[in-house]
């Protein structure tokens, strides 16, 4: 039995595909490639580089694909990436006998790092994944579809880039993945991590009444304990503000406000809300909002970075929270600060 392989689905990922089996071939002992109607080359170049190549009748349904895809290995163990991602470091540790032991009962989680306009300048949000699954495991979900099988999860030491999100694969695929949520969610409506999803796929192509309302359903349905709740909630903060519902904002960043204490990227997510009422209410900005606003981006850099939070994104507990004070004590005539902070977002 083979014990590591790399499985994959791609549809026309010619500029991408052999970044992604680079990246993996030295650490696998198979690598697998399912496509699923490419018209660009795609499964030539992935031949090329060396993995096994098979077809499969695209039919609506991403865990479909990925249990074709699956049932191709007879590895131990299955790694599983998307064309657009790489696997950027940690493998050595990540990858070894040690980590992944024969007959694991247990789902590999792997840190994703991703490019994200909608995270700020250089922010790349973090997001833990099942990305090692033992044999047998299968997936369930027409679109975001999870692993089910084992009921444990652990954490490895592989980051993966990603770079999917830029303006041309979101207009390339985001009408895709609208489609299929909606049709998920016509089969599942309480289902909030499909709200979540949907609700992201707004944010990032900026229809934000859209995502603001999707957020909202997300919360209302979500329980204290998913493990996507940081990454919702301050995501929503966010939403709801860039949509102008900032009172909304306000009410669900002081309901958060005991839970996320150790999170820079939610008072990162106050500070901009806060400011942003700042400028809506210019008469109570000085007594009011502004204080909250340094506090918020100061208490990001005394708690510092923090990629085990589900969905942060790095620079909020360092560069882009300090880069944001620089900007306040600047714009208030505070210059001696504003320099002192510049030089901290420069380090």
């Amino acid at each position: 039995m083979t014990r590591l392989a790399l499985v994959m689905i791609v549809r026309d990922e010619a500029a991408v595909i052999g970044r992604a089996l680079d990246s993996a071939r030295p650490h696998v002992d198979r690598m697998i490639v399912l496509d699923t109607g490419s018209t660009d080359g795609t499964p030539t170049l992935a031949a090329a580089a060396g993995a096994e190549v098979s077809s499969f009748d695209w039919c609506d349904d991403f865990a479909a694909a990925r249990n074709a895809s699956l049932a191709l290995s007879d590895a131990a163990w299955n790694l599983v990436l998307d064309a657009d991602e790489w696997i950027e470091a940690g493998a050595e540790a990540a990858l070894s006998p040690q980590a992944l032991p024969a007959g694991g009962d247990f789902f590999g989680m792997v840190r994703c790092d991703s490019a994200m306009g909608d995270a700020g300048a250089g922010g790349r949000a973090q997001t833990w994944l099942p990305r090692l699954l033992p044999r047998g495991a299968r997936y369930e979900g027409r679109i975001h579809e999870q692993p089910v099988g084992p009921t444990r999860a652990r954490r490895l030491p592989l980051i993966l880039g990603h770079d999917g999100y830029t303006p041309d694969n979101l207009a390339r695929k985001g009408d895709r993945n609208e489609a299929l949520l909606m049709q998920a969610l016509e089969a599942t409506p309480e289902d909030p991590y499909l709200w979540f999803q949907l609700a992201k796929e707004h944010q990032v192509r900026e229809h934000l009444p859209q995502a603001a309302i999707c957020f909202a359903e997300a919360l209302r349905l979500a329980g204290p304990d998913a493990p996507y709740r940081h990454s919702l909630v301050v995501r929503a903060i966010t939403a709801l503000k860039s949509a102008g519902r900032l009172d909304d904002a306000l009410v669900l960043a002081n309901a958060e406000v005991s839970a996320w204490g150790e999170s820079p990227d939610f008072y990162f997510a106050i500070g901009d809300l806060y400011l942003e009422c700042a400028t809506h209410e210019p008469d109570r900005a000085a007594s009011d909002f502004l204080p909250i606003v340094e506090a918020a981006w100061k208490r990001c850099l005394e708690i510092g970075e923090r990629p085990d939070l589900d969905g942060s994104v790095a620079g909020r507990g360092s560069h882009m929270a300090a880069h944001n004070l620089a900007v306040f004590y600047e714009t208030t005539g505070q210059n001696q600060l504003a320099a002192r902070y510049m030089a901290l977002a420069a380090v």
